[in-house]
């Protein structure tokens, strides 16, 4: 069987065939938030069935294709759809992009998802910037042979959010009267939206917001050498705060419509990079 090497050096192999312009950013645009590509110009749009050894997305609101494209003057390569845990792929598919987004040239990697509020100073819509993160899902991307070509057997976590990354983000999001909360994103495997007595647990562990992705992607860009700037988008509050019944329809919905401060957000960010 190829290692994880050859079969990300086929990816990129192949990537570079179809791709004219080096990336240096890469974006990770979760459930309703792929707005952010209308921005972009000169784009090259590759579905991720035709890219070798790449998963599928399979999630509503995830399209499932990876797109080059320009917003200012960088190079960015962004995933419209990210890879679950919980759709049954291994932590090491879930990550797969990641290591190819490295090795085509990604030095910075920004990852928005759309999750549940624990923070009761929040509300659906608000806008949070991903200080720290809570690994909730028993499991992590790096368990197994470590090949010393990707990264560090033992990768530091002292700072997964980059803090410049963070300032830059704050003084964007200010010049663009754009209001965002700062919090700690936790991360469960899901598919199940939690109970009130887990949202009770994982806040008194200090969680501000829930979500099921992007501590995987962290943790492999870290180990990868990338800075990494995470933004959630808080479409729901947590079960026990929020009355009535949760659906990933309405998840969507109000993804979609906190989008546009979002991908104005983002796309003032990565033009001053």
């Amino acid at each position: 069987m190829d290692s994880l090497f050859e079969k990300v050096s086929e990816s990129v192999a192949f990537l570079k065939t179809k791709l004219p312009r080096k990336p240096t950013v890469g974006v990770v645009l979760g459930s309703g938030l792929g707005a952010l590509v209308d921005d972009m110009t000169d784009t090259i749009e590759i579905p991720y069935s035709d890219i070798p050894n790449f998963p599928v997305s399979s999630v509503v609101g995830h399209k499932g294709c990876l797109l080059l494209g320009n917003l200012g003057n960088t190079v960015v390569l962004a995933m419209e759809g990210r890879f679950h845990y919980y759709e049954g792929y291994t932590m090491q598919q879930v990550t797969y992009p990641f290591y190819v987004m490295q090795q085509l040239g990604v030095q910075k990697l920004i990852v928005t998802n759309a999750c549940g509020g624990i923070n009761r100073d929040f509300e659906p819509g608000t806008l949070m910037l991903i200080t720290d993160f809570i690994n909730l899902m028993f499991t992590n991307p790096l368990i197994g042979h470590n090949d010393e070509r990707f990264g560090p057997r033992f990768p530091d976590m002292s700072e997964p959010y980059s803090k410049a990354l963070i300032a830059q983000a704050k003084q964007v999001a200010d010049n663009l009267d754009i209001a965002y909360k700062e919090g700690v994103y936790a991360a469960v495997t899901g598919p199940y939206y939690e109970t009130a007595a887990e949202i009770r647990a994982f806040a008194s562990l200090g969680a501000d917001a829930i979500g099921m992705s992007t501590v995987p992607d962290t943790i492999i860009a870290n180990y990868l050498g990338m800075q990494v700037l995470g933004v959630s988008c808080i479409t729901n509050m947590a079960t026990g705060i929020q009355t009535g019944k949760h659906s990933h329809e309405n998840v969507v919905a109000v993804a979609n419509k906190a989008s546009a401060d979002l991908c104005r957000w983002v796309s003032e960010f990565v033009k001053q990079l």
